[in-house]
This record gives C-alpha cells, sequence and structure tokens, in this order.
C-alpha cells in the first residue's frame, strides 16, 4: 500500500479521512520523535488537521474553559485566566519539551499520546477535565480516567478524533501547582511528577493529588486526597498525604530511573506540589513554572 499524506480543510474532511483509517496529525511533536527512536514506525495514511477551523480557539467562561484540540502549550502558558485559574496546568504547559515544542505541539495530541509520563494529564485530571470525541455519527464526552486506558492507549475509536477539553472553573480559594522530578530543564520528560489542587476556607475543604510517571496510566491518588481535607494544612498533615501518595506509586525501573529511586521522589515531588498549591491558595506567590522556582527546596 502506497502511504498518503492529505491536509483537511473541514472538520468533516477529517472525520472522513480518520473514518478511513488516516492517523490524524497537528504539531506532529510526538509522532516524529517517536519515529526518529524507533519506537513506532510513521503511520501509513495521515491526515494533516492543522489548518481545520475552529479547532484552536480557546474559549474563557465564567463556567471554566474550553481548549480546542489543535491549542498549544505555549497558548496556553500565555493566556491570563489560565495562570491565574489553573495555574497547575501552567506549570506544566511551561516546561513541556523546548520552546519550539510549545509553539507547535497541541494538548490534544498530548491527551491522545497518553504517555504516563506527560506533564499536562496531572493537572487535567485533578481540575476534572472531560474530553469531547468526535466521528461522524456523533459525538462523546468523557472523563480522562476513563479515555487512558495504559501507556500509549486511549478508549477511543479509531474513527473517533477528539475536538476539545473542557474544565470546569474552580470554586474560589483553590491553589494548584504541578513539579516534576527532571535531570535537565528543556526537552525532557517527567522522571517523576506531582499535581495538588487544594481549596481552603479555612481549613482544607477539598484537595486533588495525582502522580505522574508512576502508574501506568497518570492517576489520583485518593488516600493522600483524604490526608489533607478537614486538616488545617500543616507539615503533618502534608507529609502524611506527600507518603500515601508514595505508598500508591508502581515504578518501573528503566534508563532514566530505577524504581526505588523514583518511588523515593515521588515524596519529595508530592511534597512540594501541595505546599506550593497551598502557598498559591493563601494568596503567596509561586513562579510559573514551578519545578525550577522549586528545585533544592527543602520539605516539610
Amino acid at each position: 500500500m502506497t502511504p498518503s499524506f492529505t491536509s483537511a480543510a473541514t472538520l468533516d474532511d477529517a472525520l472522513a479521512a480518520v473514518a478511513s483509517g488516516a492517523r490524524p496529525v497537528a504539531g506532529g511533536t510526538d509522532l516524529v520523535v517517536g519515529a526518529r527512536q524507533g519506537k513506532a514506525p510513521l503511520p501509513e495514511d495521515i491526515v494533516a488537521i492543522d489548518r481545520v477551523e475552529g479547532l484552536r480557539s480557546l474559549e474563557i467562561s465564567a463556567a471554566g474553559v474550553r481548549l480546542g484540540t489543535l491549542v498549544t502549550h505555549g497558548d496556553i502558558v500565555a493566556n491570563a485566566d489560565i495562570r491565574d485559574r489553573f495555574t497547575a496546568l501552567a506549570d506544566a504547559s511551561a516546561i513541556v519539551g523546548s520552546h519550539a515544542t510549545r509553539a507547535q505541539g497541541t494538548i490534544g495530541g498530548n491527551v491522545m499520546n497518553a504517555s504516563p509520563a506527560m506533564d499536562t494529564g496531572g493537572p487535567l485530571l485533578c481540575f476534572d477535565a472531560t474530553v469531547t470525541l468526535r466521528s461522524a455519527a456523533g459525538e462523546r464526552t468523557i472523563g480522562l480516567d476513563a479515555l487512558w486506558t495504559g501507556p500509549g492507549k486511549t478508549s477511543a475509536a479509531p474513527d473517533e478524533l477528539l475536538v476539545a477539553v473542557d474544565l470546569p472553573a474552580p470554586v474560589g480559594g483553590t491553589g494548584s501547582c504541578y513539579v516534576r522530578l527532571e535531570y535537565r530543564r528543556q526537552m525532557e520528560i517527567a522522571v517523576v511528577g506531582a499535581t495538588a489542587v487544594v481549596v481552603l476556607d479555612g481549613d482544607v475543604t477539598d484537595a486533588r493529588i495525582a502522580i505522574t510517571a508512576l502508574t501506568p496510566t497518570i492517576r489520583r491518588v485518593p488516600e493522600a486526597e483524604a490526608a489533607l481535607v478537614g486538616s488545617a494544612a500543616d507539615a503533618d498533615a502534608v507529609r502524611a498525604a506527600a507518603r500515601a501518595a508514595a505508598a500508591a506509586a508502581t515504578p518501573i525501573s528503566d534508563v532514566r530511573a530505577s524504581a526505588d529511586y523514583r518511588r523515593a521522589m515521588a515524596e519529595v515531588m508530592a511534597s512540594r506540589a501541595i505546599t506550593a498549591a497551598l502557598t498559591r491558595a493563601r494568596g503567596g506567590s509561586v513562579p510559573i513554572p514551578a519545578s525550577p522556582a522549586l528545585y533544592g527546596a527543602k520539605e516539610s
């Protein structure tokens, strides 16, 4: 079979190509890198969706934010409303790949790549993000925990295209943070990552904690959340939550880190993310992105 490349002018064109077996591509940052590294060959058939009108819209409202699938990481981190209300997502988007990667890589491609080490996954999960999948037959909306089924795997049907990611507006008193363990500042992926979204009204009234690069899919840790909710957010509560996050980790050993090292660092990263999220919830300042700002920070 002769490989084919087409460029969709409309969403209907894109959906028809995907239904025929073509792989959708926009920024192509994951696809090209994966092929060059020998992880997977380029697909036989590719449809470019980067020119489809409306898929790069970034809509802000009182109800939350809708990110079109073609919104780039650069678009996200540059948006003042996201930096203010969804700060953990800005933390993550600001450190994806390099400047060039952030300018071309899209949120839709990142989500559908389903890497357990993706930076934006934890923040999206903790902010209760949903995705809209569309095919020629219609569309459906599902949560990320239902979308991600394993490393590089999703529950999307072969003819479905992710068209939007929706995040409901956080309530007042919310602070959030994403941090990762990294060996270098550019072109890096998380060795270990942690996200914290907390709500303060005197004590902690809600908490969302997620771990990255520590389980087959990015996941929230209810035990860590329970350790925070109802507490005064003191050092003991932070330590208990961070330890619970580490206990939930089932890491692998690879060329980047051993499982034991990842498990030990899970507690460190979770503690940093929770502490920074609490600082932000109290009106304090932690620069975006938080990871380099917190490098070498003392743990509670």
